[in-house]
């Protein structure tokens, strides 16, 4: 069962980290997509938004999913203390806590990747309808 103890450490907390580095690297690369985007180079408004919403779905998917793999982390982290406290019989109350414990950082790693994730999706979504509508208000004004 050490292999258990050796998943959720580095399998589900390294995945979390990677997946972090992932969100946060696609939000810094779309904001300066953002910033240094000329909305006169589109002529429809289709290839615009496909532009500018390119890779906002890798956000959204790990800010969605980061608190369910957390949360695994946390069974398995439960389940071996359970599992250690039924091969020992008697433990020290200490070190259930303990283990508990341990369990349940998976789950706030979890949280601590999915609240700045969807707080970056959300920024970046707010930023790409002020670009459509500035493009829409840039054109619609030619057309008249």
């Amino acid at each position: 069962m050490e292999w258990l103890s050796a998943t959720v450490d580095y399998g589900i907390i390294g995945l979390l980290v990677v997946m972090s580095i992932i969100a946060v690297s696609i939000a810094v690369e779309r904001h300066l997509v953002y910033k240094k985007i000329r909305l006169e180079d589109f002529d429809d408004k289709k290839s615009l938004e496909i532009e500018l919403t390119k890779k906002l779905h890798v956000i959204a998917t790990i800010g969605s999913n980061a608190p369910y793999i957390g949360l695994l982390g946390t069974v398995l982290g439960i389940m071996l203390t359970f599992y250690t406290m039924g091969r020992e019989g008697m433990m020290d109350t200490g070190k259930i806590m303990t283990g508990l414990a341990l369990a349940l950082k998976a789950t706030a790693i979890g949280l601590v990747v999915a609240i700045p994730s969807i707080t970056f999706y959300n920024f970046l979504l707010r930023k790409v309808k002020v670009l459509i509508t500035q493009w829409e208000t840039v054109n619609g004004r030619k057309r008249i």
